[in-house]
């Protein structure tokens, strides 16, 4: 029984591990060609079985993810770049028609981009009371001063990782497993980085993407429930950040909706990102210390 209940556990990994290429692949370039079948080929599965897989594995549909991430990089492109045409953020999310994209947008958001666009850019922090430790964070954060930020160009980064669903301490999980990796691996663990797909401000706590990093200089032998991608280059606007647990969502918060829009340049599709000094997920105290990482560019 035992055998085959860790036979079925590793297979269980594989495909884990297998599904894990095809989201590089949707959050690597969200205007590329996303359909089934070339995410099944990616996955090294027939379509149908991939399908059936992804569901299993990420809880959604593959049009349903790829929609709502889309969605949601439009979103944060709308508010936060006003000046480009609708037109243009539509297809740099990768909606090819003006008329497909408002009506996809108005479904999820219940407001035309137009309209989503003209709201207060100040973020209402309604998905911070999931987490009563986040909502109180808000309140600490809101009256500080954000530090004054670096541009840098960053090198593409190669990472060992752990997906995780829903932001909370529950993302301690994934850090733990990376740590046990990289103690089974005989590798460092020092370079640690968080990734964000979501923008918590309109995407409730529970349905954040969150992404676990470990910085590796040599390729991985094996893969399973870790896996390895690469985290783009480019233009970053590099912020100093020190706070405890709760804080850092409400200062990204801030940098998106107080420096971005007076700062002369403008958020690209790939993800934000925060180097950390001090894990807040894995020290006793629940402090951080952190470069947080916005992906830029010059108008």
């Amino acid at each position: 029984m035992l055998f085959y209940h860790y036979a079925y556990k590793m297979n269980d990994n594989q495909h884990q591990s297998r599904i894990n290429d095809a989201l590089y692949a949707i959050h690597r370039d969200i205007t590329a060609d996303l359909s089934a079948k070339n995410l099944a080929a990616i996955a090294a599965y027939s379509e149908q079985h991939f399908h059936r897989l992804f569901q299993r594995v990420v809880g959604e549909t593959v049009h349903q993810y790829i929609r709502r991430t889309r969605l949601e990089q439009a979103a944060n492109q709308l508010m936060f770049d006003r000046d480009s045409p609708v037109i243009d953020i539509a297809n740099k999310c990768g909606f090819v028609s003006l008329p497909s994209f408002t009506q996809a947008f108005k479904s999820n958001f219940s407001l035309t981009p137009g309209q989503w666009r003209k709201q207060n850019i100040k973020i209402q922090p309604r998905a911070y009371l999931d987490d009563q430790d986040i909502a109180a964070a808000y309140q600490r954060v809101q009256p500080q001063s954000l530090p004054s930020p670096q541009l840098v160009e960053r090198q593409e980064q190669q990472v060992a990782y752990v997906r995780h669903r829903g932001y909370g301490r529950s993302i301690r999980v994934a850090w733990q497993t990376l740590q046990a990796w990289a103690a089974a691996e005989q590798r460092p663990f020092t370079q640690q980085l968080g990734l964000h797909h979501s923008n918590p401000a309109w995407v409730p706590l529970k349905q954040c993407r969150y992404v676990a990093c470990l910085g590796i200089d040599e390729p991985m032998v094996r893969r399973g429930l870790v896996n390895s991608l690469e985290i783009p280059g480019g233009l970053h606007a590099a912020f100093e950040l020190k706070g405890q647990y709760g804080e850092l969502l409400p200062w990204m918060s801030k940098i998106f909706e107080e420096w971005l829009p007076a700062s002369g340049l403008k958020m690209q599709t790939t993800p934000t990102f925060a180097e950390y000094h001090s894990n807040h997920f894995l020290v006793s105290d629940e402090r951080f210390e952190l470069t947080f990482y916005l992906p830029v560019s010059i108008l």
